[in-house]
C-alpha cells in the first residue's frame, strides 16, 4: 500500500483510496469534495453488490441436499448467517444510495442534529455518517442510559 492510500473500514471493507487534500482557504464541501465522496460511495455500492452476486451463485452451486443430518445443519445455518450479513448489506446500499442522493442535493457533509460540518476525514471513516462525532457520541451515551 502506497503512502497515499488508505483503508476505509466499516460493516464491509471498503478498498483502498486515496484520502482527499484539503487545500489552503477551500470551501467545505465543494465540488472536488463532494466528486471525492461520490467516488468512495459508488465504489463501496459496487464492492457490495459483488457480494450479493457472490452470494447468489454460492447458495445455487452448494445447496445440495446432504443426507446425514448434522451436515445439512451445518449447511443451513452457513447460508443463514450469510442471508442475514446480506440483508444488512442490502440496508446499508440503501443508506448508500440515500447518501448519494443528499450529496445531489447539495445536503451532504452537515450534521443532521446541529448543521456544523462533520469533517472531510470523519466521512472518509464513515461516509454515511450524517451527523458530527460529538451529535453522534451524545446519541450513544443517551442509548446507553435509557436503552433505547
Amino acid at each position: 500500500m502506497s503512502k497515499k492510500e488508505t483503508p476505509v473500514v466499516s460493516s464491509s471493507v471498503l478498498k483502498n483510496f486515496t484520502p482527499y487534500k484539503v487545500k489552503k482557504g477551500e470551501e467545505y464541501m465543494n465540488e472536488n469534495q463532494r466528486e471525492h465522496f461520490k467516488m468512495i460511495l459508488r465504489q463501496w455500492r459496487n464492492q457490495l453488490m459483488e457480494e450479493v452476486d457472490r452470494t447468489v451463485h454460492h447458495l445455487q452451486d452448494d445447496a445440495a441436499n446432504y443426507p446425514d443430518p448434522a451436515d445439512r445443519a451445518t449447511q443451513e445455518e452457513e447460508f443463514s448467517l450469510e442471508l442475514r450479513t446480506r440483508d444488512r448489506e442490502r440496508k446499508l446500499i440503501k443508506k448508500i444510495d440515500s447518501t448519494i442522493e443528499k450529496i445531489a442535493q447539495d445536503d451532504y457533509g452537515f450534521c443532521e442534529s446541529c448543521g456544523i460540518e462533520i469533517g472531510i476525514r470523519r466521512l472518509e471513516a464513515r461516509p454515511t455518517a450524517d451527523k458530527c462525532i460529538d451529535c453522534k457520541t451524545l446519541d450513544e451515551i443517551r442509548e446507553k442510559q435509557w436503552g433505547a
